[in-house]
Order: structure tokens, then sequence, then C-alpha cells
């Protein structure tokens, strides 16, 4: 840390007994919310805590661990340099030890509420105790009250229900009580797939600094054994390349982005969208300006909307629904301490395959997992109708999968991933948010990708996707039979020959058995599974 350590006492204020001090969570790196952007800045002192403990508690992707800590590091250097007093901690124990020793020297400290409810649940006895004073997180969009007026107290709860009530309330892309175009959602006109033209736009690259690549090596010597690619230059640490990446969304991607989000590819991962995630759920960009910034473009209402909805819409609905089910403890149907719903039944070990190092012979799954072990990222489209809708109709363990994208993605966080996954990826949750399981033959991954060309299986003839569908709605039947949604789907399915249905369920055995073993899938192999020859 000596770089870090040299910098921050470098730019440290003139000390003050009278300061007010903050507790700034790891992901609420900013100024423009809360007392920081209230207060003048040589009344206030912040505490940052770096904590190994929560950092090895699981095996998160190493670039995630680089993301945060580098930005907290040029947080709390930013707060130096504008006359914010920092107490910077690296804790041998966790968040409430640092915290508790540090409320003993300064005096009790305030905080916004964490948005994770692992970092809440751990801090409450200090809350308690009156050690730490909880203010509302303000970079939040909406309240309990917006959700709970918008769906109700008990759910089902949806989307767009909610969604509706807060383009109302806030006149966001309104005009005169009204949508503009005539729609809240434009869904429909953003289900492109992408030929290579327009071109897709190539990401900024930063260069680190001497702090973050003291990080750098920092994650390398203690976490080098975590999975994952460590690329300092792809890393947004700073405020300015916060910034930067948000100046280069809005003039590359912001255009294009409505038709083709849904749009996959293997020539390029991101295509049109922005990967801001991380620094919005970081705090390093804000949601209001960003939404506000989208509003102003002069691009096609399609992309606009589009955008607007996952950030107004879906990215707060999740963390509503996180909130009111503690996290997916307290669901309908039961109680799951936890958070390891299966509405249904499914309980496989994830595969060597979402490891890395054992490909399973499906190019799409093989793409994007090297993507993800790549740069802790792939798109929102990758992520619902690749990795879930794969591990859903191999009935893998929906929890399983939850703690997979908790540590492979730099944007995953427990409020974002567990209602993502559980709720919507797998459907783990049953009708809790969404209405029903996402999934998908080998059709709409061919429509909407490029990932079958070069694939050693034809998505018409052989890609076992499809037969895995048919025995997904055969084997669930009983679960989804009511679901009004899926009635054509299961019709179709109960109208199969008996014949195909059982070799339906026979490729279902040998995908799961062949990846369970770490083995490659073969053509070969699926047609022995049919029982051909």
């Amino acid at each position: 840390m000596r770089a870090f350590t040299s910098a921050l006492a470098a730019c440290q204020p003139p000390r003050r007994d009278d300061r007010r001090w903050l507790y700034v969570p790891y992901d609420q790196l900013t100024d423009q919310l809360g007392p920081l952007s209230r207060h003048p800045p040589d009344t206030l002192g912040v505490v940052l805590v770096e904590c190994p403990e929560k950092a090895g508690r699981r095996p998160y992707h190493k670039q995630k661990l680089a993301l945060v800590i580098a930005n907290l590091r040029h947080f709390a250097l930013e707060q130096a340099r504008r006359g914010v007093a920092v107490h910077h901690v690296v804790s041998s124990g966790g968040y409430a030890e640092a915290l508790r020793a540090a409320a003993d020297t300064l005096g009790p400290l305030t905080m916004m509420a964490p948005a994770e409810r692992e970092l809440r649940v751990e801090l409450a006895p200090l809350v308690e105790a009156g050690l730490i004073r909880v203010r509302p997180h303000e970079g939040w969009l909406t309240t309990a009250d917006d959700f709970h007026g918008a769906v109700g107290e008990a759910p089902p709860w949806r989307m767009d229900a909610f969604y509706r009530a807060v383009r109302r309330r806030t006149g966001i892309l309104m005009a005169d009580g009204k949508p503009l175009g005539g729609r809240f959602s434009l869904d429909g006109e953003n289900r492109e797939p992408w030929s290579g033209d327009p071109p897709a736009p190539t990401p900024p690259r930063f260069t680190p600094d001497a702090i973050t690549e003291e990080v750098g090596a920092l994650i390398e010597a203690r976490y080098g054994d975590h999975p994952g690619a460590l690329d300092l230059t792809a890393l947004p640490a700073t405020a300015e390349d916060a910034a930067r990446l948000w100046r280069w969304a809005k003039a590359a991607c912001m255009t294009h982005f409505g038709p083709y989000e849904d749009a996959m590819s293997s020539r390029e991962r991101g295509l049109f969208h922005t990967r801001i995630a991380p620094l919005l759920n970081l705090h390093r960009l804000l949601p209001q300006q960003v939404i506000e910034d989208v509003a102003r473009l002069d691009i096609p209402l399609n992309s606009q909307e589009g955008f607007i909805r996952q950030i107004l819409g879906w990215r707060e609905f999740v963390r509503h629904v996180h909130r009111a089910t503690d996290g997916l403890r307290r669901l309908p149907d039961g109680a799951y301490p936890e958070a390891d719903p299966s509405h249904l039944g499914a309980s496989t070990p994830l595969p060597p395959v979402f490891w890395g190092g054992a490909p399973s012979g499906l190019r799409c799954l093989d793409l994007v997992v090297e993507d993800v072990w790549a740069e802790g990222y792939s798109h929102h489209i990758t992520r619902l109708m690749i990795l879930s809708n794969l591990a859903t109709l191999l009935d893998l363990s929906p929890r399983a999968l939850t703690d997979w994208f908790w540590v492979a993605y730099t944007d995953a966080y427990d409020w974002v991933v567990e209602p993502n996954v559980l709720g919507m990826g797998t459907f783990a949750a049953g009708d809790l948010m969404t209405t029903k399981p996402y999934i998908s033959g080998a059709g709409y991954i061919h429509k909407m990708s490029d990932y079958c060309e070069g694939c050693r299986f034809h998505p018409k003839r052989d890609c076992p996707v499809t037969p895995l569908y048919w025995a997904f709605l055969g084997r669930h039947r009983p679960q989804l039979e009511g679901n009004m949604r899926l009635k054509l789907p299961l019709a179709s399915q109960k109208k199969r020959r008996e014949a195909l249905k059982a070799e339906d369920a026979r490729i279902f055995e040998y995908v799961q058995a062949t990846l369970g073993g770490g083995e490659a899938l073969t053509p070969a192999g699926v047609t022995t599974a049919r029982g051909r020859r």
C-alpha cells in the first residue's frame, strides 16, 4: 500500500476535532449524495474500510476485487483533495470490528443504509448500540411506498406495473400524462439480431496509475488463486475514468442500443451495451444522472426507453423485491433461511464448464463462460438466455448458479444477483416476480446470435438444447400446468410422439451426466442417447 498511503498522507487536510464522521460503504463512492453533497468538506471526515475477509469469503473474480478496491482508494484520495478527512482502515476482521474501533476513536458514525443485505446484517449490532446512525440511501430512485403502491403488499409482483407507475410519477419520457410513442415499453422493437452492421464500438481503455497498479499487485499476491483474468487497462478506477466511460457510452452505444439489446455475438461481447452497471452499483455513476442524460439524447425512442427501463424499471424493481423478501428468504410458499428456494426442485451441482477449462461442446455456453472469466462481464441476454436458460433446462441448483453469478460478474451484489437469478433466471421463486421460466430451445439462440456458426452441433438437426427444452416441459409439467403463458408449449410437448419424449429424456440424462463429469458433448453422444445408429 506504499503508493496509496503516501499519496493519501500528502493530501490529507488539516486536523480538526469538530468534524462529523461518516462511514461510506464500498458501494457508495460518491460525494454527490448524502452528507458529502450538502456539508462543507472541511467539516466532514469519512471512514473507508477494506476487508480482506470479505474479499476472500467467496472466490470473487480478480477483476471485481480490483475494481472495488481501486475505486475505494481513488475515492479516498478524491475526498482528501476536497478537504474531507479520510480514516482508511484495512480490517483484520470484518467491517463491524473495524467500525466499532473507529466509532470508539471518532465518535458515532453516520452512514446511508447499505445496499447489500449482507453488510446491513453485519452492522446491525452497531446500529442498535448507537455507534452508527443510519440515513436513507439517496442513490435509489424509488421508495418502498412506490413499490407497494404499484404492485401491492403481497406477491406476485410485476415489473411492468411498477415501471408504469414510476414513469407516471417522475414524468420521464412522458407528455401530457401519456408515454412518448404511445406505449410504456417499446421492447417489441428491440429484438434484432446483429449481422456486423452497424459496427459495434470498442470500449475505452484506461492507463493505470501507481495506485491502480498497486491494487493489481495486491490482487495477484493475495487472491492469485481466484478465478478470472485481471486487466487493469479495462478498469475504470477514478471519477474521471467513470465519466469518460459514460461519455463513450452516450456517444458510441446509445443510438443503436435498443434494436440490438437482445442480440448476441461471438465477435463482439458487449455490442451496444454501455458496460456501466459496475460503476452504477458502486455509485461512481449516479442512476438519476444517467437517466436524465439519456432522456436528453437525440436518439431513437426505442433506445432511450429500453435503456431507461433497465435502470428506472428493472434495477429498482429487483432491489425492492430483495428488500421485501429479506433477500428471497421469505417467500409465499415458505421460508428459506439460506436464500435457497427451488420451485422446480432443481438441485444438480454446477458442472465444471462454468469454472472454465472443461468445454461443454456447446459453442454458445463455452463462449459466454470464456467471456465472463476474461472480463467479469457479459450482457443481460447472455446471462438470461444462455447461462440461466441452460442451467434451468439441466435442473442445476439455482443457489449454486446464483453464487456463481455473484463471484463471476463485476456488477453482482446480493440485492441484484439473487432476484435476477433466483427470481427470474431460474424460476426458483416461482411466479414471485416473473410469469414463467425464461427457457428456449436452440431456435432462439440461432436466431439471436452467431454462436451456432462453427459449433459441432447443428441447431436444427442434432443440437441437444431443443430436446432439453422439451424434456424440461415434460419433466416439470405438474408444476407448470396451470401457467397460462406456457399453455401452448405444454400442449405441443404433450402432442409429441412418445418415442420423441423418450428421446428427449435420454438426451437430458446424457447431457447432465456428461457435463457433470467434466466431459464435452458430441453429436455421436447425442445420437447414441437417442437410441439411433
